[in-house]
């Protein structure tokens, strides 16, 4: 049987892509603190060193979704009787065909959707699974998981993949707009399955975030790269490192780079310079920790019924299945 080709599907081609980096790239560089969208570390180099972290040591959320997803796949598959399979923020798609395997086991499945920004990436991993997948439609759609408008145009009921914890990277403001336009695009009879780290003890997640190795460093440094190479700036990647923390009032991890002597640095493409003095930092990520009562009242106020929560008893991570409303 011959592989179906991916449809690529760009929503936000290299140009748009260079506009939003622009806007982000001033409002964030020129407040005070400064601070940059972390969106904008999932280049395709990014990418990759993600992929890397998933499988360190002290990484353990990739690990404790996996198996989660293992151990309730089938169940999640009943549930949500999905026809199309969206998955938000899909990367590499190594977590995708557990769920995959159970969806096509039910008979259902017909589409699978992955959305990510890092187009190179993410067509070598939906090719891949084509091949593994034969008789499903697949498409790479090559977008921000923050713009869902004509997403689930697909065959329905739609179940919505968001793993990983990348709902933490967003502030609660912004996770409350998510989940209120999530749910304005969904019928009833849709699903959306959302993967979030729990709060735990506070060494283990700094450790998570600060790897012996480095690559979580060479990550966070990766984004002064992307500024380098996309818009004309001259950061010294070198002169900046990683710094992890634990903020306790707002129960997330924070990463930061500190300029480790004073820096003048000239962006090209924004017409605009920019001073570090020695020991400043710019806040380049955030990773909300969850309790499930929290969760759970977050999705119920953006119009979400919860049907399950995975996970919750180990104090690992958490998986939560859930509807809209109406």
């Amino acid at each position: 049987m011959s592989t179906s080709p991916v449809t690529v599907d760009v929503r936000l081609d290299r140009d748009a892509l260079r506009l939003a980096l622009e806007r982000d790239a001033r409002a964030g560089l020129l407040a005070t603190p400064k601070t940059l969208a972390s969106v904008w570390f999932y280049d395709d180099v990014g990418s990759d060193l993600f992929d890397q972290i998933t499988r360190l040591d002290e990484y353990y959320p990739t690990r404790a979704e996996r198996a989660l997803l293992v151990e309730h796949a089938d169940e999640i598959a009943v549930a949500s009787k999905a026809v199309t399979l969206v998955e938000l923020g899909a990367g590499t798609c190594s977590k995708t065909p557990i769920l995959l395997d159970a969806l096509v086991a039910t008979g259902a499945l017909r589409h699978y959707v992955a959305v990510d920004v890092a187009e190179a990436t993410l067509v070598e991993a939906t090719n891949s699974l084509a091949k593994s997948y034969p008789d499903l439609d697949v498409t790479a759609t090559v977008g921000d998981f923050l713009h869902l408008d004509g997403l689930f145009a697909h065959e329905g009921p739609v179940l919505v993949a968001f793993l990983g914890g990348t709902i933490g990277n967003l502030e609660p403001a912004a996770r409350h707009k998510f989940f209120a336009d999530l749910d304005a695009q969904l019928a009833h009879a849709d699903s959306f399955l959302l993967g979030c780290d729990l709060v735990k003890d506070r060494e283990r997640l700094l450790r998570a975030y600060d790897d012996r190795a480095g690559v979580t460093a060479a990550f966070n440094r990766n984004v002064l790269g992307v500024l380098n190479r996309e818009l004309g700036a001259n950061f010294d990647v070198g002169a900046f490192e990683h710094v992890a923390l634990f903020d306790e009032d707002h129960q997330w991890i924070e990463m930061r780079l500190r300029a480790t002597s004073p820096q003048h640095v000239t962006i090209t493409q924004l017409g605009i310079e920019l001073t570090f003095e020695q020991g400043e930092e710019m806040r380049t990520e955030i990773s909300a920790k969850f309790t499930p009562e929290g969760i759970a009242g977050e999705l119920d106020l953006g119009g979400f019924v919860m049907d399950h929560q995975l996970g919750a008893e180990h104090g690992e991570f958490l998986l939560t299945l859930a509807h809209p409303y109406c």
